[in-house]
C-alpha cells in the first residue's frame, strides 16, 4: 500500500462569500467523507487561510528569505489535505473523487518515502 496526499485547492475569496447553510453543508459532506473511508485515512487537517502563511525560499548566499504568504498569488490556494493509504493511484483518485471542493479542487500525489532518493516520476 502507498500514500498519497489529497490537497484540497480552494478559492479563499468564495469561502467568504458562501452564505452559511453552504458552509455547514460543506463541513458535515467532510465528516461523511472521513467517515466513508476511515479505514485508509492516516491524517488530514483544514489549514487556516493563505493570510496565514509564511514562506521561506533558501538563497543565493546560504542564507533563508522570509516573506508573509503563500509562495504564489493565485485565485486558489491549499486550503487542507488528506492523507490516505491505496494499493494504487486508481484507487486513490477513486477515493479523492468523493473529497468535497464546492470552491475549488483536488490534487492527488504520492508520498515519497523517507530515505528514497528519487522521486521525479
Amino acid at each position: 500500500m502507498a500514500e498519497y496526499v489529497v490537497f484540497i485547492w480552494d478559492d479563499e475569496q468564495a469561502w467568504e462569500r458562501a452564505d452559511p447553510a453552504t458552509v455547514e453543508a460543506t463541513m458535515a459532506a467532510h465528516q461523511q467523507f472521513i467517515a466513508r473511508h476511515a479505514a485508509v485515512l492516516r491524517g488530514g487537517n483544514r489549514l487556516y487561510t493563505s493570510a496565514a502563511s509564511t514562506s521561506l525560499r533558501h538563497v543565493g548566499d546560504g542564507g533563508v528569505s522570509i516573506s508573509d504568504g503563500a509562495f504564489a498569488e493565485t485565485k486558489e490556494v491549499i486550503g487542507g489535505y488528506y492523507l490516505i493509504e491505496a494499493p494504487d493511484l486508481d484507487e486513490a483518485l477513486r477515493i479523492a473523487a468523493e473529497v468535497p471542493a464546492p470552491f475549488g479542487g483536488v490534487e492527488v500525489r504520492p508520498v515519497l518515502p523517507a530515505g528514497q532518493a528519487t522521486g521525479t516520476g
